[in-house]
């Protein structure tokens, strides 16, 4: 990632740390389940929004220099590299 780029996803992943370490101290305490599942859930979501967030970067950027360099093996290895990465998501 693009170092000006990384604010906004550092911050996120602060909050999504905090959401766990609150998440251990429910299971300590021995909240309620469903509550527990409710933030487990929560958290998901926001590292979904994170992987997003990292996603759009990575086309906004390296793709997009890659595209823009005119090379066609960093072209392809973009491309593979994306294609790999979505295989793995439907697992």
């Amino acid at each position: 990632m693009h170092a000006k780029d990384n604010t906004g996803v550092l911050n996120r992943f602060r909050r999504i740390e905090g959401q766990v370490r609150g998440i251990a101290k429910m299971v300590e305490d021995d909240r309620y389940c469903i509550d527990i599942l409710t933030q487990l859930q929560a958290v998901k979501a926001a590292l979904g929004r994170a992987e997003s967030e990292i996603l759009k970067n990575h086309a906004a950027h390296c793709v997009a220099e890659a595209i823009e360099s005119g090379g066609e093996a960093d072209q392809r290895e973009k491309f593979t590299e994306l294609v790999e990465l979505f295989e793995k998501a439907k697992r």
